[in-house]
This record gives structure tokens, sequence and C-alpha cells, in this order.
């Protein structure tokens, strides 16, 4: 579950973690609405979210955020965990495929636990409120149910890629261990820069 909270709140954030480089811009503010999302995995699908609340709508970012999540997995799910990621824009009515740039989009990622060990090293603590909590942020995450109290983030200022503007945006991510879905999820929200 915690690797699908994790992948709930990346789409939230999709860029938040994004650096400076060709082809991105700094923008001073930016607004997030509208967030919404649900499971779309099949009925017995190992790994389940079972709740995720976000606010304020809209949020702000730079800001604060107030989360919680709760889910759970009936595996353990350990690398490689591969998640596959849609990510379409509304356009005149129709809602078009972005493809995988900068490594943002539509993307396949081969091995989230990769990117987790990368974003946290082994030995370094998890960051909060997680620690606190007592939840991983690496894999292995052992099978049973996990739950993220209500909890207060900042988001900080970000950089986007140039392609990523104002609009309604929808996501969805399927967890997989080999060719075996472990979960699916779709958030939709939309994006208003200043």
């Amino acid at each position: 579950m915690k690797a699908i909270t994790t992948l709930a709140l990346s789409m939230l954030g999709v860029v938040v973690l994004g650096q400076s480089q060709d082809g991105w811009k700094r923008i001073n503010k930016v607004k997030v609405s509208g967030f919404a999302w649900k499971n779309c995995g099949k009925p017995e699908a190992a790994a389940v979210l079972e709740t995720l609340s976000v606010s304020p709508d809209p949020i702000s970012i730079p800001g604060d955020l107030t989360a919680s999540a709760s889910g759970s997995t009936s595996v353990e799910l350990r690398a490689p965990l591969n998640v596959n990621v849609t990510l379409e824009k509304e356009v005149a009515g129709f809602w078009v495929k972005i493809p995988c740039l900068d490594d943002l989009g539509s993307c396949h990622y081969p091995n989230v636990c990769d990117i987790l060990t990368q974003l946290i090293p082994p030995g370094q603590d998890c960051p909060e409120p997680l620690h606190t909590y007592g939840l991983p942020c690496r894999c292995p995450f052992k099978s049973g149910s996990y739950a993220l109290p209500q909890s207060d983030f900042f988001l900080p200022f970000m950089d986007v890629p140039s392609w990523l503007s104002n609009g309604d945006y929808r996501v969805q991510g399927i967890l997989g261990d080999g060719a075996e879905e472990l979960g699916c999820l779709k958030v939709a929200l939309s994006l208003h820069s200043e």
C-alpha cells in the first residue's frame, strides 16, 4: 500500500521533484484543484488504496498540504516493482496522451524500488511524517495494512517541464510485479500556474 500511496502522492506532485534543466521553467505559483482518485484494479488486486484525502482545494504550490491515506497489500511488495503511468490532458474536449518526456508523462518505470532507494538511501531515516508513524519508504513493503494519519506537508517551489501547462489532467498508474498487475490507481486534477 505504501507504494500505492507513494504513487498517488507522486501523481499529485508529478513535477515537485523535478530539477531545473533545459526544457524546464521556473513558475511562481501553481494551483491544483479538483483532485480526485479511484482504484482501477481488479477486484482481487493485491495492493489497494482504501482512503486518500488531500486539502485544501485548491492546493497551492508552494504552500501547505494536509493529507491522510490508508490501504493494504496482501503480498509483500519487493523489487522489481514496475509502474506503467499514462498521463492525459484534455484538449478541446478530447483526452490526449502525453508521451514520456524527461522521465515524465506516459512512462514505464521498470523498478520503482530503485527510484525510492535513490531518493532515500539505505541507512537514512524515512522522511517525516513516515518516520514518526513507522511507515516504510523503501522496498520491500511487507503484506498488511498501512495508515498515514492526517499530516501536514509543505510543498516547495518547483521547476516544471515546458510542455506542462494549465489544464485538466488525468493520470493512471498500474503497479506490477513482472507481468502480474498488483494494483491500479487513477487521479484527476486541474493545474493553473501563475
